[in-house]
């Protein structure tokens, strides 16, 4: 089992939102816990080629984004200013809603940008935390108690 404080929840929940096409895998070393980007013609140094079956390393699949889109609506749904909601829930209405979503805050409200980055940022790095745990890399206590300590943050 991997110590909880040696790994980058923040690289693992990058791996995990990784959408882009291109042939890449984010691979996490499970004795050490550090985290390597592969490409086909690159391998894991950039510049040596190596077969994935090769590698003692566990593969980062990213989840689908509709995980991620959720923290958008949720966002949405939980802020306090019923209008700004309204708005943030019918940019994220159809195909761009990643990109409408960003302009939306960027545009019309920055003075929420420190709030979505916290809520988008602690509920990534519980997900990679539950990706540990789905890969038998750290036990369901330690998991359990990183939740409870990185619960959503209030919202204005």
């Amino acid at each position: 089992m991997l110590d909880l404080s040696s790994v980058d929840l923040e690289e693992i929940a990058t791996a995990l939102a990784d959408q882009t096409d291109y042939e890449h895998r984010w691979l996490i070393n499970p004795d050490t816990g550090q985290i390597v980007f592969w490409t086909a013609d690159g391998g894991i140094d950039g510049q040596t080629p190596v077969d994935l079956d090769d590698l003692d390393l566990v593969c980062i699949e990213p989840m689908p984004s509709y995980v991620w889109y959720q923290d958008m609506a949720d966002f949405a749904e939980r802020i306090s200013d019923d209008r700004v909601g309204r708005r943030l829930a019918r940019a994220i209405q159809g195909k761009g809603a990643f990109r409408r979503f960003k302009d939306e805050l960027h545009e019309e409200y920055p003075h929420l940008l420190p709030a979505w980055y916290a809520y988008r940022d602690v509920r990534a790095q519980r997900r990679a935390v539950e990706w540990l745990v789905d890969n038998s890399l750290i036990d369901d206590e330690t998991a359990m108690r990183f939740v409870t300590e990185h619960p959503d943050p209030d919202l204005p």
